[in-house]
């Protein structure tokens, strides 16, 4: 498994490479193009179910939150983009999850929508499927699922997404989160 996610860097820092020295010479006679190439940095911090949802703490007489924040993630990648409306590309992170004491680093293929509803405004819908391997955790690894929806506007999305890790851990069947985000985008 060591050497698969050796093999998904590498292949990562390839494409990135490869899409910055062909796809960026441009005719001094046309005027500025985007490139087909997109690099995307997502920030996300997951919530769990508060369990005393709607009962009132007796030490400061509130009512409890719904939800509560369980953990952070980074991730990054790189892919093809055909006009900012529909891209793919091969991603990869960290993601810290507080209650199942678990960090997983997932590699996977990102398949992202964008249509414009606005003048500067997309929707945004991402998929991703692929693999994650828990770190500190011997051989514990499995598929990963997510998937996301947001707003963009210019070069910055905000979103909501919900990603599932395929393994067993704490006598769970399976692990995964909800999550609000930010992504930056560079085209």
């Amino acid at each position: 498994m060591k050497n698969n996610f050796i093999l998904m860097l590498s292949f990562l820092f390839a494409i990135n490479t490869f899409s910055q020295t062909v796809f960026t010479t441009v005719n001094p006679a046309q005027k500025t193009k985007t490139k087909p190439t997109y690099a995307q940095y997502d920030f996300t911090l997951a919530f769990k179910g508060n369990p005393n949802a709607g009962e009132t703490n007796e030490y400061t007489n509130d009512k409890e939150s719904w939800f509560l924040p369980d953990g952070l993630g980074a991730k990054m990648g790189c892919g093809l983009h055909y006009h900012k409306w529909v891209a793919l590309g091969i991603h990869t992170g960290i993601n810290w999850e507080w209650t199942n004491k678990l960090v997983v680093v997932p590699v996977f293929a990102n398949f992202k929508l964008s249509p414009k509803i606005g003048d500067e405004t997309r929707i945004v819908l991402q998929t991703g499927i692929g693999k994650a391997v828990a770190l500190g955790r011997g051989g514990l690894s499995g598929d990963y699922k997510k998937i996301s929806l947001g707003l963009q506007n210019d070069d910055a999305l905000f979103f909501i997404e919900i990603s599932q890790y395929d393994f067993r851990i704490n006598d769970q069947k399976n692990s995964g989160d909800i999550s609000l985000g930010l992504s930056v985008i560079q085209f």
